[in-house]
């Protein structure tokens, strides 16, 4: 039994996330961590909202509430809907909580004494309208990298590129939408990764099997033009962590508060201290420190493409930087971008489907499907009402529903709500226990490998190797001439619910559970002898027929759902 830690960048505040955020990084994380436990691992997994920065500001000043009352309202909502879509988090944090306040300005203090943080006066953007200094995320403009017109003043949307302030083209402030910006001085905090390249890339070209996407962009940031810039670390905000270092004041700092992607990064870890205060654990240190017994700890961090330069580069930065034995991610599963039925998601634009909208009209399980089995991995994907409704028809109702569906009431009808006594398994069951055991070592080694499309390809494949077999078998008709030939068919099909329900449960923990509990078991055990696993429910034990797994989505159905959901958010 291994032990793993993972953890999904933690979603912004500002609202409720759509399914390209879902699907980004909470989501396969989430399918991972289901896989890993139900294969006997030891997982921590520790997700939680950020809450600092403009993004929480401007959402709170729209909502008309303070800042830390929309982020406590904010926090209840999406941990009520990441329990909706069966997240399994064992424990969903804040960055606004005291164990966060407490390690960032624990980082910052090593991090001076290590001689990586400097004082910098420079000049900044201030709004006369607003009679304020702007920080980046407060403007934004035309993007001088790609012509976006609504780059931020940290980084482009479209691009991913990281920029200044300065560098945007036509900036206005996103409070009054004023262009009477000027420059004026202020003093900020630098964080000095440029010192640290080299350990950089030195660390970066010792983790094994990235995805192309993520060592390509961290490699793109470490390299392009200048190579690694320094990065200011403080900003002049009202909420946020406290510039200090440790315990002690920082001269000229007072009133500041950390970049927001400073201190959201050190949640992951303050996240672990949360989880042990809100009694869930225990000693989070042998998870998080390698001299407290986290050197035997697979970290493996999930996120979008766009969070990449700053889990690969930034915050490395902070954790070498410190000195301190702090765990570095063993690897990141990076995410392209699923797009909108011809446009982008965006939570600031309101465009697309949220969270909140998907459940109230369906289950999570057809959401989890779809969104799983079309992840965006190799590159963007598109999210359409035609090929959402093609897929849950066809994957979960024709082929894993109707399977249940068949093999439950044919064995109702014709001898009853047990598992019928039959003979041993013949040639044809020979075959299918052998296909079945090649393709879920298959699928194995796509969810080892988090190759997240090709695990659902494999899962559906497993489903249809079912009922290809009982379309051969065709129990229907051998019942009329051999029943005990028949019972032993059936007999092997409701091993194979049992089954289906273990391996699915990673991506459809609703309907596995609905399996298992129709079949009366709480046999979870993976099926490493499938040939034992289709014996696991002997003759003579009881099951139900279930309600119906999954219903079809129906043409009406689809239009009127593409018509409600047509890319604006109200």
């Amino acid at each position: 039994m291994a032990r793993h830690l993972i953890t999904s960048a933690i979603p912004y505040i500002n609202g409720i996330k759509h399914l390209g955020n879902l699907v980004g990084s909470q989501l396969p994380a989430d399918l991972y961590a289901r896989y890993l436990r139900g294969r006997g691992h030891e997982v921590l997994f520790l997700c939680a909202t950020d809450e600092h920065g403009t993004p929480a500001e401007l959402a709170a000043a729209k909502a008309g509430k303070p800042v830390a009352e929309y982020c406590a309202e904010m926090w209840e909502v999406q941990d009520k809907l990441g329990q909706g879509f069966r997240l399994s988090f064992d424990h969903f944090g804040r960055s606004s909580s005291e164990q966060n306040r407490k390690l960032t300005q624990h980082f910052a203090g090593k991090l001076y004494d290590a001689g990586l943080i400097e004082e910098v006066t420079e000049k900044q953007v201030y709004s006369n309208a607003d009679g304020r200094f702007l920080p980046d995320r407060y403007i934004e403009g035309t993007c001088p990298n790609c012509g976006f017109d609504s780059a931020r003043g940290d980084q482009c949307d479209n691009c991913t590129k990281q920029l200044d302030p300065v560098d945007l083209i036509d900036p206005r402030s996103t409070i009054s939408g004023s262009t009477d910006l000027e420059m004026r001085e202020t003093k900020h905090l630098y964080l000095r990764q440029s010192q640290m390249k080299e350990r950089l890339e030195d660390w970066i070209d010792t983790r094994e099997g990235w995805p192309v996407l993520t060592t390509s962009i961290a490699k793109k940031w470490l390299n392009d033009g200048d190579g690694l810039q320094d990065r200011g670390i403080t900003r002049d905000l009202d909420w946020g962590v406290p510039v200090q270092r440790g315990d002690d004041p920082w001269p000229g700092m007072e009133g500041k508060v950390f970049y927001v992607w400073f201190d959201a990064p050190i949640e992951y870890i303050a996240c672990g201290a949360e989880w042990v205060e809100a009694g869930k654990g225990d000693d989070w240190e042998r998870w998080w420190r390698t001299d407290k017994g986290a050197e035997d700890v697979r970290y493996t961090q999930f996120m979008g493409k766009d969070n990449v330069p700053f889990h690969t580069l930034s915050f490395p930065v902070t954790i070498l930087g410190s000195g301190e034995p702090w765990k570095l991610v063993d690897y990141i599963k990076s995410f392209n971008y699923l797009n909108y039925d011809g446009g982008q998601f965006s939570t600031s634009r309101g465009r697309g489907v949220f969270m909140d909208q998907a459940l109230e009209i369906l289950p999570a399980d057809y959401w989890r499907w779809w969104l799983l089995s079309h992840a965006p991995e190799s590159s963007d994907a598109e999210f359409t009402w035609e090929n959402f409704q093609a897929s849950v028809n066809k994957d979960l109702a024709d082929v894993l529903g109707n399977f249940v569906s068949r093999v439950t009431k044919f064995c109702r009808s014709k001898f009853s709500e047990e598992v019928p006594e039959a003979g041993s398994y013949g040639p044809d069951e020979t075959v299918l226990i052998d296909t079945l055991t090649t393709r879920i070592r298959a699928y194995e080694t796509h969810m080892e490998a988090i190759e997240v499309r090709k695990s659902a390809t494999e899962l559906r494949a497993i489903w249809v190797a079912g009922n290809e077999y009982l379309q051969t078998a065709a129990p229907w008709s051998t019942f009329k001439e051999d029943p005990e030939r028949a019972a032993m068919q059936i007999r092997l099909a409701l091993n194979l619910i049992r089954l289906y329900a273990v391996i699915s449960a990673p991506f459809i923990p609703d309907a596995s559970a609905a399996m298992l509990q129709a079949m009366q078991t709480d046999d979870c055990h993976w099926p490493d002898d499938v040939g034992e696993a289709l014996e696991s429910l002997k003759p003579g034990h009881a099951f139900t027929v279930p309600e119906v797994l999954f219903a079809k989505i129906t043409d009406d159905q689809r239009e009127e759902w593409a018509a409600r959901f047509s890319g604006t958010r109200t």
